[in-house]
């Protein structure tokens, strides 16, 4: 038998799980594939989040917050490792991420320096980034890590 598949589990999939129904149909669209997903395949998979991810789930309106770390309190948390700091560092430096994008280097570095072998997310400016891709493998297999697929949950619905 096959061993699950680790996932770190970006915070962008954790807002659609438990936000209020989006007005706008796209993101009306990914919070439906994202709620199916978690309804039928999540227990496939071994879940992960970050110290990254509770900062980030904190942050906005305070009921949102509230249950976004609610919602995120029984999935396992890998502890920050100063390799995923440089990693993140070396990535930012090395990339056209913008200073206030740090958060998501950080989040592929947590992914890489754990050896993930997904990122589920639903950040397509720097994470999900076709145009970043095959730059970020280059970058991270560099320092010797490797990227981990990187797609969002309407992929692992197929």
């Amino acid at each position: 038998m096959m061993s699950k598949k680790s996932i770190y589990l970006e915070t962008s999939v954790i807002s659609y799980l438990t936000c209020k129904p989006p007005k706008d149909l796209v993101k009306a669209a990914r919070q439906k594939l994202t709620m199916s997903w978690w309804e039928t395949k999540r227990h496939d998979f071994k879940l992960f989040i970050s110290q990254s991810v509770i900062a980030e789930a904190s942050v906005g309106d305070p009921q949102a917050a509230a249950k976004r770390l609610d919602f995120i309190k029984r999935i396992p948390m890998v502890e920050l490792l100063p390799e995923s700091v440089d990693l993140a560092d070396f990535l930012v430096r090395q990339t056209p991420f913008p200073e206030k994008a740090k958060i998501d280097a950080l989040h592929i570095a947590i992914a890489c320096v754990n050896e993930f072998d997904i990122i589920l997310t639903w950040n397509f400016k720097h994470i999900a980034n076709a145009r970043l891709q095959s730059r970020l493998t280059s970058l991270v297999e560099s320092r010797g890590f490797q990227l981990p697929k990187i797609c969002t949950p309407e992929i692992l619905l197929i």
